[in-house]
């Protein structure tokens, strides 16, 4: 195998947990060169994950058929002459560009009926891990593209990792005027899915305020949709955070958050950027579970209630109470990040 294209994932959270397929590859073929198609708004991600050999933009709309845009780029790749494409969403149309591009061995799930379009396509009722289990978390789903049919699953699981240049890092800190005086605690309010997945702003700010006491920096992370929950923690701290929201590309934010001595998130996209980096942190879960999609490294603490309701897996609570949030309090918090 000499070049393999990767479809990657749409969401950032996704693509970090597709890294370990990308170290599989290179592990299994290690001449490989790996390049990996994404939304325009991740690409810059791939520069943290050095077994990617080229990104590559793609302008789609989430949610958009977008065929002759498809149709163009397929037509484009057929020059890079690639011997496989792996294709980890699992949409019809995320099919349609190694079809097109006349990839000759196109991996993927079935997904929604993609016959012809893949041409190497895994079933997953009839592959088990381990012991007869179906494979329950997304990094594994991911990793048995990389394998042919049958093939056993590797013992020892990759975990992602994503790693950043000392110069990189001091070049973002000179850009934003910043420096590492202080340790830094790293706070992650945002959450794109919705907000059941959500941590109260006001609970974030009691972890804001008791830091800053302690003489630590507070650094608020996210993009420019969850400004708005960065901007009142700000006015509850009286401007004394740093924020960062809306401001940073994901390389960026992905070099500060490596500085940090700790971070709070919520489940999401820079939760996974947090694990990838092995930063110690506490992770707030709601509507979603752990069980599909958790962090990976030792140094993390995760944190949800047992309740009757939960996990619903909602963007909003179809109750209406959130007290899969609401009654997870900041003082577990500030208790989970004492034990880190």
């Amino acid at each position: 195998m000499d070049k393999v294209l990767v479809l990657g994932p749409s969401w950032v959270g996704d693509m970090v947990m597709a890294q370990p397929l990308l170290a599989l590859l290179k592990n299994l073929y290690p001449q490989v060169k790996i390049d990996v198609a994404v939304p325009a708004a991740i690409k810059n991600l791939l520069v943290a994950m050095p077994e990617v050999n080229r990104g590559i933009s793609l302008p789609f709309r989430r949610g958009q058929l977008d065929l002759k845009q498809r149709f163009q780029i397929g037509r484009t790749l057929r020059a890079s002459c690639y011997d496989q494409a792996i294709v980890l969403p699992n949409s019809w149309k995320s099919a349609i560009v190694p079809c097109i591009a006349k990839i000759p061995i196109r991996t993927g799930w079935l997904g929604e009926q993609r016959w012809g379009l893949l041409n190497d396509i895994r079933r997953k009722s009839a592959v088990k891990f381990l012991q007869g289990s179906q494979y329950p978390l997304a990094v594994q789903r991911f990793l048995v593209l990389a394998l042919e049919k049958g093939a056993p699953f590797p013992t020892i699981l990759p975990t992602p990792r994503l790693l950043v240049s000392k110069q990189s890092i001091q070049s973002v800190l000179h850009r934003f005027g910043e420096s590492q005086q202080k340790p830094i605690l790293g706070l992650c309010p945002g959450a794109a899915f919705g907000n059941s997945k959500r941590w109260l702003p006001e609970y974030f700010s009691e972890i804001a305020q008791a830091y800053l006491k302690m003489g630590w920096a507070v650094w608020l992370f996210g993009s420019s949709e969850e400004r708005a929950f960065a901007e009142l923690i700000q006015k509850s701290t009286e401007n004394r955070c740093r924020n960062f929201t809306g401001l940073t590309n994901l390389l960026e934010v992905t070099q500060l958050i490596s500085l940090a001595s700790a971070v709070v998130s919520n489940d999401s996209g820079l939760m996974h950027v947090a694990d990838a980096l092995n930063v110690p942190q506490v992770v707030v879960y709601g509507s979603t579970s752990p069980l599909e999609a958790r962090p990976f490294s030792q140094r993390s603490r995760l944190l949800h209630l047992d309740l009757a309701c939960a996990p619903c897996f909602k963007r909003e609570c179809p109750l209406g109470h959130y007290r899969c949030m609401r009654d997870l309090v900041p003082s577990m918090v500030l208790e989970a990040l004492q034990a880190l």
